[in-house]
């Protein structure tokens, strides 16, 4: 999938869980950006991104994790990953 996909994606997840459409993601948007991103709707971000992505983070991954960049990055990763498995 395409990095312009993922971020179309996650564009949508984002403004939906935090019930604003004014939200725009960037490579260095992080929790401190957005005052409803605290811990319990960084769980729902979570799973609604693993559902949505088909893909698992480990907990170690999440707290690693320090903007959406990073994240798109990652998210990139599982799915090419997961690709090539298929692929085996």
């Amino acid at each position: 999938m395409e990095i312009e996909n993922i971020t179309k994606k996650l564009q949508l997840v984002f403004q939906t869980l935090f019930d604003d459409e004014t939200i725009i993601i960037t490579n260095d948007l992080s929790a401190k950006d957005i005052q409803e991103w605290d811990s319990l709707n960084n769980i729902m971000l979570f799973v609604e991104i693993e559902k949505i992505f088909n893909i698992h983070f480990r907990t170690s991954e999440i707290t690693k994790l320090q903007n959406v960049g990073e994240l798109i990055r990652r998210i990139t990763h599982k799915l090419s990953d997961s690709v090539s498995m298929a692929n085996s």
